[in-house]
């Protein structure tokens, strides 16, 4: 969009601190780009459907039922299947049964809704399985974050895929140990088939989001809030994990909008991490990053009564201020995704309310200053909580700053101008945790 007339969604505040950005401009695809490659829909947590994903293509490439099923995983995988459920499996939980579900009863096709077709049948067959087939799991050596080879044999006949660096990254396939197909070395990661995301900054993501010729991306959203406003419903009826979604909304005044985004938000993924059939469409690789991001700033679209447009901007204003901190994070890590989600959500809730640059920048900086350095501990029913709270920061900072309030550079990690705190917080979740990583893991698994 390049005409004036083409914005009328936009404030005037917002108009005179936008600078449009013409289609032409490299960075106009890029933005495209990467909200096509991210915002894909999932059924299940993203980890544990990795894993069926590269199972059923294993059996899909040799053609016949696995006798023995080998699996080798990065630690930052087995922490975030051990206590999530398998949807679609009889509430059965861990890499054992995502691999098995995949072989079974998987259709590779559709990568990360691979398994969302079983009938009970099938769900028989993969607890028959499992009790009857060697499945064996062991930690992956190759040290990357995040690396997946899940290895079938029958007979003489075997075959391994590797997933490496993101969910649907299939590097290699081998058949009887021979290649038959290769995309890259497994180790390298600046070679992951996605957009440059070192593009990204706050300002040009606001100006993206108010240039943006909506039909390029308004398939892509439409989705998002259909299937994550499903899941949010989904989880406020009938018992999943802790209910986190319900607790809010039983302990606290229901015509609070503030209490209502972060209750939506946290219904989804109780529903999520307990095995929940519905899809999800996923930010940064995580289907609860996904709702953190969407579900607070649809719930607040609709208590402004703001039209389709306008929501459409804020939640390209939220998914890519996700997508721009978890890129100096990496897809895993010991610092919680749910806060980038969280804040993410802030921006674009700062920008419904008609905030530009500076009222973004501020709420982005006020929130990571208030839940920075939460841990990832896993997939599991505690995610709803965390991301209960991290959108309360997202909402905080915004009203901190209407209110005339701010953190400032020098405070704790926070440093001055909203790209260099982002920077400090990628540092801190890529490099100053990973020693944290490495002991959560080893509380998880008892050692």
């Amino acid at each position: 969009m390049t005409d004036r007339c083409e914005c009328a969604c936009l404030t005037q505040a917002q108009y005179e601190k936008t600078e449009l950005m013409g289609k032409n401009d490299k960075r106009y695809s890029s933005y495209i780009s990467i909200l096509h490659e991210e915002l894909v829909p999932a059924m299940g947590c993203t980890e544990p459907i990795a894993i069926a994903y590269a199972a059923a293509m294993a059996r899909k490439v040799l053609e016949k039922l696995p006798e023995r099923v080998y699996v080798e995983a990065s630690d930052n995988i087995i922490k975030n299947v051990k206590s999530v459920v398998v949807p679609n499996t009889g509430n059965l939980k861990g890499i054992k049964a995502a691999a098995v579900a995949g072989i079974v009863a998987g259709d590779a096709d559709k990568v990360l809704e691979v398994i969302s077709d079983v009938d009970d049948d099938a769900r028989k067959a993969i607890a028959e399985y499992l009790s009857t087939k060697e499945v064996t799991v062991v930690a992956s050596k190759s040290g990357l974050i995040f690396d997946l080879i899940v290895s079938v044999f029958h007979g003489k006949n075997s075959v391994s895929v590797q997933i490496s660096h993101y969910h649907t990254n299939i590097v290699r396939i081998t058949k009887d140990e021979e290649v038959v197909y290769h995309t890259q070395p497994c180790d390298d990661v600046s070679a992951e088939n996605k957009t440059d995301r070192s593009i990204m900054n706050v300002k040009d993501i606001l100006d993206f989001a108010a240039s943006v010729e909506l039909s390029e991306v308004e398939d892509l959203l439409q989705r998002q809030i259909g299937y994550n406003s499903a899941i949010a419903e989904k989880g406020l009826h009938g018992n999943w994990g802790a209910n986190v979604g319900t607790v809010l909304l039983q302990a606290w005044d229901t015509d609070d909008i503030k209490v209502r985004a972060k209750a939506m938000a946290a219904a989804g993924s109780d529903a999520r991490m307990s095995g929940c059939e519905l899809p999800v469409v996923i930010v940064s690789g995580s289907g609860n990053q996904g709702l953190a991001a969407s579900v607070p700033v649809i719930e607040y679209a609709k208590e402004l009564k703001v039209d389709q447009e306008t929501l459409y901007r804020a939640l390209i204003v939220s998914n890519l201020v996700t997508i721009h901190q978890k890129t100096g994070i990496g897809r895993l890590s010991a610092y919680c995704g749910a806060i980038s989600a969280g804040v993410g959500a802030g921006a674009g809730i700062a920008w419904l309310h008609g905030g530009g640059f500076k009222e973004v920048a501020h709420t982005i900086v006020n929130a990571l200053a208030i839940v920075s350095g939460i841990v990832c501990d896993g997939a599991k029913p505690s995610c709803a909580g965390k991301i209960a709270t991290a959108v309360e920061a997202g909402i905080l900072g915004f009203h901190m700053y209407k209110n005339g309030q701010q953190f400032y550079g020098g405070d704790g990690i926070i440093q001055k101008g909203v790209e260099n705190t982002i920077q400090s917080i990628g540092r801190l979740g890529r490099i100053g945790m990973k020693e944290t990583d490495k002991e959560i893991i080893r509380i998880m698994l008892g050692e």
